[in-house]
């Protein structure tokens, strides 16, 4: 089955607890602190195989969890760094932040690979807070949780020629005799509903892969039809294939075909339309289909006069060959490169960088008889401090006085034994002492 969209979570792990411990030898007098710090958490990588064509994976697993980090050890012992957790796709996936729409990465060849969660800083053990002052200190730090979002991978077929035209126009055959693939062929409309992908051999060392690509219909760029699911891969292919149905069999005018699939085309993504292209004028074996491809001609002379026109038939293999050569030839004209903009580390850098702040600020509101404190940096100080000694309490304490946390609260008339809350964690206000419980 193919599958070329996803929507996934994905979460780095958390950072490993930090140790509150101490030395206990017989000839280490006054052995002082000795708690280690906790391991990274993993992150979650994507990594681009080129062995993978479709999405298939991610439609029975959509949370991928990176280990967390070990806590710290005693006798100074750093604790383990998680393993990444390192998740294989296709090439040509675009991720996409589900939340903000932004894409964090575009990846296309082997190998390349992009971090999309970031797991957490190990919380520091005892031993880092060890000063003259205090040089046993009983305060240690929780591990940082890892990054977590959903994200949505689109798949863009990779190939070197898309296949594109109105349903039945014999795509799907052409594809089948210039190649070893065997889409779904039959004589109705969107009987392939997939991309269907080739590699066709021209012989003297030269090949590329082909796209037989879901037919197009009017108003395809606005969903209609197979919509996007078609027009998304064709974004990857640099060189197209228009194949038209030069006899007409379904009552419709070739150049007036021509005309809509184009404008399809250019409605999605205006760059298409430079895109280099070739016309295949097929089904030239049925009847009226040389008349129809005098006229044909004279109208694209006038829109198009560079315009590669081949006649072929699909079923009795009239000119195909000719038609391979001519897309090999061009193709050895065209870069490598896709035309498209990809997202590459140096972004993924900018996007993960992680910003130290000194942003001291505060607010204080009022619920009943309780004060409620809102800070950024003290909730964050918070969640990763151990608040269960003494010593953490009174660095928390330190810490509100500092910012001026205490001064507000008697200003907003905090007295003796008045709640303080600052998220879920709730204590008495000590007038005076500046203490807390």
């Amino acid at each position: 089955m193919f599958v070329d969209k996803a929507k996934i979570y994905v979460k780095g792990g958390d950072g490993g607890d930090g140790l509150v411990a101490f030395r206990r030898e017989k000839y280490v007098p006054e052995g002082g602190p000795a708690g280690g710090d906790g391991g990274k958490g993993g992150d979650v990588i994507f990594r681009v195989d080129e062995g993978l064509r479709t999405l298939m994976d991610f439609r029975y697993q959509r949370h991928f969890k990176a280990e967390r980090g070990e806590k710290g050890r005693n006798k100074s012992q750093h604790g383990a760094n998680a393993e990444n957790m390192i998740v294989r796709i296709p090439p040509g996936t675009v991720i996409i932040d589900d939340d903000t729409q932004e894409v964090l990465a575009d990846l296309t060849r082997h190998g390349q690979q992009v971090v999309v969660a970031r797991g957490g800083r190990g919380g520091r053990g005892n031993i880092r807070f060890a000063t003259p002052n205090n040089p046993a200190p009983e305060l240690a730090e929780h591990g940082e949780e890892g990054e977590e979002r959903w994200i949505v991978l689109e798949l863009k077929v990779m190939a070197d020629v898309g296949l594109v035209g109105f349903p039945s126009v014999g795509k799907s055959t052409l594809l089948s005799v210039v190649s070893a693939a065997k889409p779904k062929i039959g004589a109705y409309h969107f009987t392939t509903i997939t991309p269907n992908l080739g590699v066709v051999d021209v012989g003297e060392g030269r090949s590329f892969v082909m796209a037989d690509l879901p037919g197009l219909i009017e108003g395809a760029h606005e969903g209609v039809g197979l919509g996007h699911e078609f027009l998304r891969h064709v974004e990857r292919t640099r060189l197209i294939i228009h194949v038209v149905d030069m006899a007409g069999s379904e009552g419709r005018d070739p150049f007036e075909d021509w005309l809509k699939i184009n404008d399809e085309v250019k409605l999605y993504n205006a760059d298409l339309e430079n895109r280099p292209q070739i016309v295949a004028a097929n089904k030239m074996d049925m009847p009226e289909a040389e008349e129809n491809l005098e006229r044909f001609t004279a109208q694209i002379r006038e829109v198009r006069p560079d315009l590669e026109i081949l006649p072929i038939s699909s079923l009795t293999r009239q000119g195909v060959q000719e038609l391979m050569y001519k897309a090999a030839d061009m193709l050895d004209q065209i870069p490598e490169a896709p035309a498209i903009e990809e997202v590459t580390e140096l972004s993924e850098r900018k996007i993960y960088k992680l910003e130290k702040t000194d942003d001291n600020s505060f607010t204080i509101r009022r619920e009943n008889e309780t004060f409620i404190v809102e800070s950024p940096k003290i909730e964050r100080m918070m969640k990763r401090m151990q608040l269960n000694t003494h010593d953490a309490i009174l660095k928390l304490a330190r810490t509100l006085r500092h910012m001026g946390v205490d001064d507000e609260l008697r200003n907003r008339g905090a007295k003796d034994g008045t709640l303080v809350r600052i998220g879920d964690f709730e204590f008495e206000f000590v007038e005076g002492s500046s203490y807390y419980y």
